[in-house]
């Protein structure tokens, strides 16, 4: 069991700074700030990256970047997913919401070409390029 006597802090506290005492104590007159200027004085700081009224370097820099939100629900998609689909009459954004194939914001999804498809899938209000449209076609699917 411990007592109160006997508890520490875990690391040594530091002793406050006593200035104004005097010029022995070595932090007597000036108290440590030097003569004359904005740090010398009382209340007188600046705010964080304040360089003396020379254009700070967060204002000298150029921005740049930029996200488009559009992009957010927009969503791409390769044609070897379509081909693991189970059988649907019309797949739609949607049915692949509901499949989990995009994400639950996704409002435009455009199929490019990657692997093959050997089903006959029909496409509704999706994007595909032209080499993925043949490819449904050549299966017996449509794209509408």
């Amino acid at each position: 069991m411990s007592y109160l006597n006997e508890i520490a802090p875990q690391y040594p506290k530091q002793t406050k700074k006593r200035v104004g005492r005097g010029i022995g104590s070595g932090k007597g007159k000036t108290c440590g700030r030097g003569h004359k200027g904005q740090k010398a004085r009382a209340g007188g700081y600046h705010k964080v990256g304040f360089e003396g009224g020379q254009m700070p370097i967060q204002r000298r820099l150029p921005k740049y970047g930029f996200t488009s939100r559009k992009a957010l629900c927009k969503e791409d998609l390769r044609s070897s997913v379509l081909d693991r689909i189970e059988t649907q009459e019309v797949v739609t954004v949607d049915i692949l919401r509901e499949l989990g194939l995009v994400r639950f914001n996704t409002k435009h999804v455009k199929v490019f070409n990657h692997g093959s498809i050997n089903k006959p899938i029909k496409l509704k209000n999706i994007a595909v390029t032209k080499s993925v449209k043949a490819a449904i076609e050549k299966a017996g699917g449509s794209v509408e």
